[in-house]
């Protein structure tokens, strides 16, 4: 037998301890304990009736009363139960406990006369008329329980199937014994109907419970059951009590009454202690046990077992020698014309049941010839009976040749294992619960491929059915989808979420504890000036060469990714070795051959040759480190490489958390520095080489912490990406320094004040041309003693709103500088088309002037060319005496630095302006009255571009 066959040819099973849930049919233990002390009450009080209760006093006392008191315990459950349970069933409940209550009257009427009064019950009592109102109640109670009929035929062969029994049963009980009751010739007419209406309500009580037994509704099946058992126990010890023979030597107390007093105990308990099934089971199980093949032949013969008892009534008098009655004649002919009507209703409806169920056949069938999907048939032992003839278009094989074979043949052998799995577990499970399941699996095709079948799998007689889909198209999509979705558009390597993951299963199983498993985290130095220069299109093909270089570099194992933008990644996956030292050796060895790999030129957008280098940051793994501790340890690495000065590979190192915790705090600390007064405003002296006088005052901003920790502005800027902060912090510079370059003029020390400024700064919306005009007017700062230094080399900068914006300054009065003139490629082009009156020269230049013979005639140059534009010209960062001999030996005009003066708060800034001299090194000052320092540009026209 197949694997599935097996499978299939397991009973499933159902709400037992296998299964792993509860059985919510199973009675629990408070139930349990009710059904003991049940039974025990019962035992007790047939024990004492059978032994004759020891006294013939406490014999009628239990006989009487004990029976009075179990009905009413009966009438009490029922009705507590009515009352706090709604439903369709609450009648039913609320009448058992008026019935109940009624037999429970007449017992303690009957007790009243024996036992209190001591003396016989009359033949006609209230007795009688509480006995005779027990059954009705009953019966109309068990009407409320049974299940109705949804058609008139059902109602009217309901009503036939009760006249079929309780006729059949009147017939039969006429002929024993009924008969003679009704021709008592001394008795009086009220007392022969008394006699007979006992019997014949039990009759009706009798037939309406074999009629419910097989119409009974299944809510709460359980406590139906019990109450009918309850009832039918009752009638059972009326009818013996109505039987001459019995009712001639009765006395309370006798075994008789044991009947009776079981039957009201299992009417109390009924309603409590019977098992409470969940809906959906009582359902499932409702209709296993409609389809049981003895209740449905038991329902069908109720009709010929009733005429048989009919026709046996009638033989036992004509055995009997006796005239038969005509009561008998006449029920026996309503029996079987009931019978007879029965049947052509049956009859009449069989054939309406044959129309509908061949109409639904063939719509069945043409559903399931016409529909895409392929229907298969398992039977237990795995072998498939039927098979939709849409296997031919979806499997590319005939039904009839798949008809026969085993399932498992058919399925990729990588996916029977989970088929089996979940095709057992399917079965173990209670239809009610799961009544179906989804089944996803490759399927051999007449083609010789396999092919992606959805199937929904539901059982059938012992077996399966399958309606199969093919899904292969489907599946492609997830895959290219899931592959899309952790994968990048453009290089096809994984993106940073999957590698993500392949990081974090990296540091988890097996090799968590491996210390060789590396991160790489690469970028592409000079890539954004292959943008800007050549296109994006030039970029993107770069990029693409790139990761497929990186690809090739790593090992089949190891993981190459692209993190966005012209970041890469790289995850080495260790050895197991426990070498440290020698596996970060070889690490690094890897990210060198990596890093010279990326830098080698690249062909882009046709014949193009560029060049990228590669600033690459490794970290390794920790025992218990988390992937993004392991991710952000490596990019750290790599803004070290970036920092150290591109094109090299730097190892993580602890030092490089605690300084990224330290400009953290330090960003945070200056977004409040500013509102709380912690920025001064010092200023540096610009001295004229020719005479050592001051020519002007540089404007620098200092922030001197809570700590009392003094920042200048290359620590406290590069901390912060705040743009809207630092345009806060230009500001106010600019602010102050106006300010503050008024109230000296007012006092006679007209030095210009410089400020430095970023283009990107003057071309921001957030700093309009009114607001300097207004700032200048406010304080009343003359014309030229303001000057903004251009600090700006960025290529993006566009020169023609920069030159417009320039023009206009210089109407306002203000002078340009050109700051760090020699440290960046776009300083020729500055001067080609800025309008600039002073030219800054670098420190870069400075510093080696003295050293470099090379330095000092790129500097003499630079000079020779500010002088032909009429330019004056500053050096900047001038700190030793040589440096300003030589610099005023190539012609240089002015200076700053050290060498003269630092940068001086407000006090002693204006004691060295009345000073107003430094000494010059090599040379004897020379004053020349009180000239302005510098002159405009403004009469030196801009050479044309």
């Amino acid at each position: 037998m197949s694997a599935p066959g097996a499978v299939l040819a397991r009973r499933p099973v159902g709400g037992g301890g296998d299964s792993g849930h509860p059985d919510p049919g199973r009675p629990g233990i408070g139930s349990l304990s009710a059904q003991i002390a049940l039974v025990v009450i019962c035992a007790g009080y047939t024990t004492g009736a059978s032994l004759g209760w020891g006294s013939p006093e406490l014999a009628l006392f239990m006989g009487d009363f004990g029976l009075s008191a179990a009905a009413l315990t009966a009438a009490v459950s029922c009705f507590l139960y009515g009352r706090a349970h709604r439903g369709s069933a609450r009648p039913a409940w609320l009448l058992f406990a008026f019935s109940s209550f009624m037999a429970s009257a007449g017992n303690a009427v009957w007790g009243w006369y024996e036992v209190v009064l001591r003396t016989e019950v009359p033949d006609s009592s209230i007795a009688d008329l509480f006995f005779l109102l027990f059954a009705p109640p009953a019966i109309v109670g068990l009407l409320v329980l049974a299940k109705k009929p949804v058609t008139r035929a059902g109602w009217v062969c309901l009503a036939l199937d009760a006249w079929l029994i309780g006729g059949s049963l009147l017939t039969l009980s006429w002929s024993l014994a009924l008969a003679r009751t009704a021709h008592f010739q001394n008795e009086p007419v009220a007392q022969a109907a008394l006699s007979l209406a006992y019997p014949l309500l039990d009759i009706v009580l009798v037939s309406m419970v074999l009629v419910l037994h097989f119409r009974r509704s299944q809510a709460n099946r359980s406590a139906t059951n019990t109450a009918i058992a309850a009832l039918a126990l009752t009638v059972l010890c009326d009818a013996l009590f109505t039987s001459p023979l019995l009712r001639e030597n009765y006395a309370s107390g006798q075994l008789l009454d044991a009947g009776w007093f079981a039957g009201s105990l299992l009417l109390a308990y009924a309603p409590w202690g019977a098992r409470r099934i969940p809906d959906s089971v009582t359902t499932a199980r409702g209709q296993w046990l409609h389809s049981r093949p003895v209740a449905g032949s038991l329902a069908a013969l109720t009709p010929y077992l009733a005429a048989a008892v009919c026709t046996l009534g009638i033989l036992y008098n004509v055995v009997e020698g006796r005239r038969v009655d005509r009561v008998v004649v006449l029920t026996g002919c309503t029996v079987v014309l009931a019978l007879v009507v029965r049947q052509g209703i049956m009859l009449l409806d069989n054939i309406a049941l044959t129309h509908e169920l061949a109409h639904k056949e063939n719509h069945f069938r043409s559903l399931v010839q016409g529909s895409s999907d392929v229907i298969m048939i398992a039977a237990p032992t795995g072998i498939l009976r039927y098979v939709s003839p849409a296997a031919s278009g979806v499997y590319g094989r005939d039904a009839e040749e798949l008809i026969g074979s085993e399932l498992a043949s058919l399925i990729h052998p990588e996916d029977l294992g989970a088929v089996v799995h979940e095709v057992r577990r399917f079965l173990a499970v209670s239809p009610a619960e799961e009544p179906t399941t989804r089944i996803e699996c490759r399927f051999r095709s007449g083609r010789g491929d396999w092919l992606n079948v959805e199937s929904t799998v539901n059982r059938h007689q012992g077996g399966l059915i399958f309606n199969s889909r093919d899904v292969t198209e489907r599946v492609r999509l997830q895959a290219q989808l899931q592959h899309n979705a952790e994968h990048d558009p453009l290089t096809d390597l994984p993106n940073r979420a999957l590698f993500t993951r392949r990081v974090r299963q990296a540091l988890s199983g097996r090799r968590a504890t491996d210390p060789g498993t590396a991160v790489l985290f690469i970028d592409l130095d000079g890539f954004k000036a292959v943008n800007d220069r050549l296109g994006h299109q030039a970029g993107d093909d770069l990029l693409v060469q790139a990761a497929r270089r990186l690809h090739d570099s790593v090992r089949a194992g190891d993981t190459a990714a692209r993190l966005g933008g012209d970041e890469f990644a790289a995850l080495i996956l260790g050895d197991g070795g426990r070498d440290q030292a020698a596996r970060q050796k070889q690490v690094q060895e890897i990210a060198d051959r990596l890093r010279l790999t990326l830098s080698r030129p690249y062909r882009v957008d046709g014949d193009n040759e560029v060049r990228v280098a590669a600033s690459i940051g490794v970290a390794f793994a920790e025992p218990g480190i988390e992937a993004g501790d392991l991710l952000r340890n490596a990019d750290l690495a790599m803004y070290r490489a970036k920092a150290a000065g591109k094109d090299r590979v730097e190892l993580y190192a602890p030092q490089m958390q605690a300084e990224v915790v330290r400009r953290t705090e330090l960003a945070a600390r200056l977004r409040t520095a500013l509102h709380e007064g912690e920025f001064a405003l010092l200023h540096q002296p610009v001295v004229d080489l020719a005479t050592g006088r001051i020519s002007a005052v540089s404007a620098q901003a200092r922030w001197r912490s809570a700590q009392g920790i003094l920042f200048t502005p290359a620590e406290y800027l590069r901390v912060t990406d705040d743009s809207e902060r630092t345009a806060e912090l230009g500001r106010w510079l600019l602010e102050e320094a106006v300010e503050q370059a008024a109230e000296r003029a007012g006092i006679g020390h007209r030095a210009p004040v410089s400020i430095r400024l970023s283009a990107r700064r003057l071309l921001d919306r957030s700093l309009p041309l009114g607001s300097i005009e207004s700032l200048l007017t406010r304080h009343g700062l003359p014309s030229g003693s303001l000057i903004v230094e251009l600090a700006d080399s960025d290529p993006r900068i566009p020169l023609d709103e920069l030159e417009q914006r320039l023009v206009t300054l210089r109407r306002l009065g203000v002078r340009i500088a050109l700051d760090g003139f020699g440290s960046g490629h776009v300083a020729i082009n500055a001067l080609r088309r800025l309008p600039v009156d002073i030219l800054k020269l670098d420190r870069g230049l400075v510093e080696g002037v003295v050293e470099s013979a090379r330095l000092r005639k790129i500097t003499r140059g630079v000079l020779r060319i500010a002088d032909e534009l009429g330019m004056q010209t500053v050096a900047e960062g001038v700190d030793v005496p040589e440096q300003v001999i030589a610099l005023r030996a190539m012609g240089c005009g002015h200076a700053q630095g050290m060498a003269f003066s630092g940068p001086l708060d407000e006090y002693r800034l204006r004691r060295a302006l009345v000073r107003d001299e430094y000494p010059l090194p090599g040379a004897v000052s020379v004053r020349v009255g009180n000239r302005p320092p510098f002159r405009s540009n403004n009469e030196t026209p801009v050479p044309p571009t």
